[in-house]
């Protein structure tokens, strides 16, 4: 049912995480992502919760992405694991640089272009 949507889906959560940023003058971000860049002053033992939480996250956005393929949205080809584990990865460094510069082109520019991808 909601197959054919699975990359608006995608495109809604960036923007709608570009609005929380926004609603707070881009000075937050993500947790995660903040107290991963802290794990020199944190507890080892956060070193796997923050893992487990990321990790977490791209199998929501694998099962986003298998939607995606299923309906045809993007290439058969793609391997969603990884798509899924590199839009984290990417996704946490253009929320740091919005942080930086606080604007969302960041976000924007990241979005954009990890959806274009998707779909050549």
């Amino acid at each position: 049912m909601f197959e054919h949507l699975a990359l608006a889906r995608i495109e809604a959560f960036c923007q709608d995480a570009e609005r929380g940023m926004e609603r707070f003058g881009f000075s937050r971000g993500c947790l995660v992502g903040n107290l991963g860049q802290e794990m020199g002053a944190l507890p080892e033992s956060f070193r796997a919760q923050l893992t487990n939480v990321l990790v977490d996250w791209q199998i929501r956005f694998e099962r986003c992405l298998e939607a995606a393929k299923s309906a045809g949205e993007v290439s058969a080809s793609i391997d969603c694991a990884s798509w899924a584990t590199f839009f984290w990865i990417g996704w946490e460094g253009a929320v740091l640089r919005a942080k930086l510069e606080r604007h969302g082109e960041p976000l924007r520019l990241f979005a954009d272009l990890f959806l274009k991808s998707l779909r050549s």
